[in-house]
């Protein structure tokens, strides 16, 4: 095979969320998930120098939130500089950043090239070019405006081998959470049959799941979404998926022209979740006797969650203290506590020795996360 009719491989990975569970000055010295999240990203560049992938796309939620210690930014920028040397980086801007990527002169390597607005770059790669276009997340409306949003993009006026669609949204048919939720309409869920037929594929981050959704029409050619998931969970209800990356080829042929070849998932590491449910009436000795016993019996490097099983009452508030969690949980653990939402506010009013975060989940509704 020549090289003009080499495939091309790229890698897509999304949903990286650097900065979760990483504080810069912790208050508590018991171990941290954020690390974790900085490994698996680095594994996924690895991995792409390693095989000399043509470029990589992320999809997304490059960051845990908008406003980022700058500490944060150069431990996660540092290495994407290095990286683009030698290969080219598409980003799109995600909504934990509000649609914006913090501002570094890291950002300014010419190989570096962020969705800021709608927008398309074009790579010529063995002979063929390649177009990706994109835009940042939006929030409002997506349905009522993706058409705008593509044309503002300049996709159709530019020429190309192969066209790939690069954003950060949700589209008809993705499936999220232990349930299988799926999304089927709504302003925020872009209906499949709007999917413009002349690009090869869409990649987005935003769903935590992988999956490839392959809609199916009578009239003309679908094309397939594909979402990577996230690299690492951020919430319970992803605790049984499995976590990585996609490697992707696009095959060339001088006759036919350019279509999809080989995608590949590649797992990526991750820590165990599991969860101990908890009798609310048992008796206090009949509880501390249950959660050692669990305990025991757990992954040590295991991420717990603890559950009722009835409404708490005061004394079983009194037994599940944070600071005699702490003193029993092993520290290769995390926890995390979910009680009914109006007995998580008042536990957080009268507890004064604690560091908790609040999780959003559609799916679960919100979390309690200590560590």
């Amino acid at each position: 095979m020549t090289d003009s009719h080499r495939p091309i491989r790229f890698i897509l990975f999304a949903d990286t969320h650097l900065g979760f569970d990483y504080p810069i000055r912790p208050r508590v010295q018991r171990r941290r998930r954020g690390e974790e999240f900085f490994t698996n990203y680095r594994r996924v560049l690895a991995h792409a120098a390693r095989v000399n992938a043509d470029f990589i796309v992320h999809g997304g939620d490059f960051f845990f939130r908008s406003k980022v210690p700058a500490k944060i930014v150069d431990l996660a920028y540092a290495p994407l500089f290095e990286f683009a040397e030698k290969i080219p980086v598409y980003i799109v801007p995600g909504n934990h950043e509000r649609s914006v990527l913090p501002v570094s002169l890291y950002l300014s390597h010419p190989n570096i090239h962020v969705f800021i607005e709608p927008r398309s770059f074009t790579l010529r790669l063995h002979g063929t070019r390649v177009t990706l276009s994109g835009f940042p997340f939006q929030r409002k409306d997506i349905r009522g405006r993706f058409q705008s949003l593509l044309a503002q993009t300049g996709s159709r006026h530019t020429a190309s081998d192969a066209r790939l669609l690069c954003m950060h949204q949700t589209v008809a048919g993705a499936t999220v959470g232990p349930s299988d939720y799926r999304f089927r309409s709504g302003q925020d869920v872009i209906r499949s049959a709007d999917l413009p037929p002349d690009f090869d594929a869409v990649l987005s981050g935003h769903i935590h799941r992988k999956q490839i959704l392959r809609p199916c029409f009578q009239n003309r050619q679908s094309v397939p979404v594909i979402y990577p998931g996230s690299t690492q969970p951020t919430s319970f209800a992803e605790k049984d998926e499995v976590k990585g990356f996609f490697e992707i080829e696009i095959l060339q042929h001088p006759q036919a022209g350019c279509r999809l070849g080989k995608t590949e998932f590649h797992p990526l590491p991750t820590r165990p979740m599991q969860e101990i449910v908890l009798d609310s009436r048992a008796s206090r000795a009949e509880l501390v006797a249950r959660l050692q016993c669990k305990l025991a019996e757990l992954d040590k490097d295991a991420i717990i969650r603890l559950k009722w099983r009835g409404p708490p009452n005061a004394e079983t508030e009194a037994v599940l203290t944070i600071p005699y969690l702490r003193s029993i949980i092993p520290p290769s653990m995390n926890f995390q506590l979910s009680p009914v939402l109006r007995h998580q506010r008042n536990y957080l009013r009268r507890s004064d020795s604690f560091r908790g975060t609040i999780l959003g989940h559609a799916a679960e509704g919100a979390v309690i996360s200590f560590s």
